[in-house]
């Protein structure tokens, strides 16, 4: 049996967590992100973003975690307390933010990515319970997040893990296309 397990991620595991955002993201979203914004992502520059996620995140708060099997960093997730951003719509209100830039009791999973290639091998299930262990520790209590409507694989994951739709959706600009993405949210109850 081999080894598969989450831990938090370290600045060596940059360049791994860069290559799997970028072979994930040109395999399955070649269809929905422009080519021109695929081919303009630099792994170096990509690499150095997460380092710096990694080593200097924005607050105590805010997680990197990559997910192995054996010695292979397989997919890793990004999460921390969300924004006003992250947080419009019904349902949210920010005066439990007290006047800070992050909320303090919702939490935002800004990447969940597994390469396709290991995928269905429970990696992902395994980063998003890590995801809830860490941010249950950080004292959330609900969690957003925003798939790609394009994206029904992420989408129907999260929904069978208790994630929702929650009617709110919103249209990123990728350099003059139109990508709409769609929030599910779940509560964060002890497991």
């Amino acid at each position: 049996m081999v080894d598969a397990f989450v831990r938090p991620a370290r600045a060596d595991d940059a360049d791994a967590v860069a290559r799997i955002q970028l072979e994930t993201w040109r395999v399955a979203y070649a269809r929905v992100i422009p080519e021109d914004v695929l081919a303009a992502l630099e792994a170096d520059d990509v690499a150095a973003q997460w380092r710096s996620a990694i080593v200097e995140p924005p607050t105590p708060r805010h997680h990197v975690l990559v997910a192995l099997e054996g010695d292979a960093a397989v997919g890793f997730a990004a999460a921390g307390p969300a924004t006003v951003e992250d947080l419009v719509g019904p349902g949210y209100a920010s005066e439990e933010r007290g006047g800070d830039e992050w909320d303090a009791k919702a939490l935002a999973v800004s990447t969940l990515l597994v390469e396709p290639r290991w995928g269905r091998r429970g990696h992902g299930s395994r980063l998003l319970a890590a995801v809830a262990d860490v941010a249950r520790e950080d004292g959330f209590t609900r969690a957003v997040a925003w798939a790609l409507d394009a994206d029904q694989a992420t989408r129907s994951f999260l929904e069978s893990t208790g994630w929702a739709p929650d009617g709110v959706g919103r249209v990123l600009d990728m350099n003059g296309t139109e990508v709409p993405e769609l929030r599910l949210a779940t509560t964060l109850t002890d497991a």
